[in-house]
């Protein structure tokens, strides 16, 4: 048994899909198979059992996987260590991204660690903020970039910006002459929104149930752009974060702030060991540094 057998198989055993796991490796499927099938024989045990389409993971698989993820993280702490001790910095950064800012943030990001480290190679996934939180949590992400605070023990935080929850209509809504809608307003309207796995759906339903309401959903979809590009054909809305705005401006949609209350978002990097990764923390934040000032001069403490 190698490392490199172990990352494929905590891969495969985290998607439960060999396409899937393949296509996160940069794998062919019969390449991962094969290494599989290799470290079954070495462990003789059976790891996997396929029921229909679906790739179960066996109780013995159950048991490495929580020796593999501490086993994977101490090389990596090994390597890390290394690299400092040459005075090398990291040469690969996994960053998860909400969807939702993603647009606000990657691009500039992605252009200014070009710059400033040539040599690094930068790997973006856009996830939900479950999804992010649980490959901080097992070692697939270095770092996150979403909603604050974390909601998973184990996990920090770094503040980078503020923004809002913001109602957004087609041009003919009834709501159109509304400079702002309040949120008893926004609770009986019919609803566009994403799935309940993000983030934005989570704080929207709880900032309801402070009212006693529930969202009154009639449609849901997985991908914001597809929401915005739905939303001139229909007599929906949906709710979105403010900043969102500047990079979906051509459909003529109405952006109405919300209030009594207002819905604060808090937006910044999250990750797993704030002395681990100290350095690549201010990195981020110093190449962010046109979002993180507000947060900065709001005085936020590291969380």
């Amino acid at each position: 048994m190698d490392f490199r057998q172990l990352r494929y198989f905590v891969a495969l055993y985290e998607e439960g899909h060999v396409g899937r796991a393949a296509e996160r490796l940069c794998l062919s499927q019969p390449a991962l198979s094969q290494q599989i099938r290799q470290l079954e024989q070495k462990l003789d045990v059976n790891l996997f059992q396929r029921t229909g389409k679906k790739l179960l993971p066996t109780l013995a698989a159950q048991t490495l996987y929580s020796h593999a993820l501490v086993l994977l993280d101490g090389l990596e702490r090994a390597q890390e260590a290394m690299r400092a001790f040459r005075g090398q910095s990291p040469r690969h950064l996994a960053v998860g991204v909400l969807q939702t800012v993603n647009a606000s943030i990657v691009p500039l990001l992605l252009e200014r660690l070009r710059q400033a480290q040539p040599q690094l190679i930068v790997r973006i996934y856009e996830l939900s903020g479950i999804e992010i939180e649980r490959r901080l949590l097992t070692g697939n992400l270095d770092v996150g970039i979403g909603f604050l605070p974390p909601r998973q023990p184990g996990l920090h935080s770094l503040p980078l910006y503020e923004d809002e929850l913001q109602l957004v209509i087609a041009p003919q809504h009834p709501l159109k002459e509304f400079k702002k809608v309040s949120l008893a307003q926004a609770a009986e309207l019919p609803m566009l929104l994403l799935g309940e796995e993000f983030r934005v759906r989570q704080i929207w339903q709880e900032q309801l149930a402070l009212l006693g309401r529930r969202p009154q959903v009639r449609a849901e979809l997985n991908h914001m752009a597809g929401i915005l590009d739905s939303l001139p054909h229909s007599d929906l809305a949906t709710v979105l974060p403010g900043r969102a705005r500047q990079l979906h401006a051509n459909q003529g949609l109405l952006w109405k702030p919300l209030s009594e209350p207002r819905v604060p978002l808090k937006v910044g990097l999250v990750f797993r060991d704030a002395q681990r990764q100290q350095a690549t923390l201010e990195l981020l934040r110093s190449l962010l540094d046109g979002l993180s000032a507000p947060a900065r001069e709001a005085g936020w403490p590291l969380a």
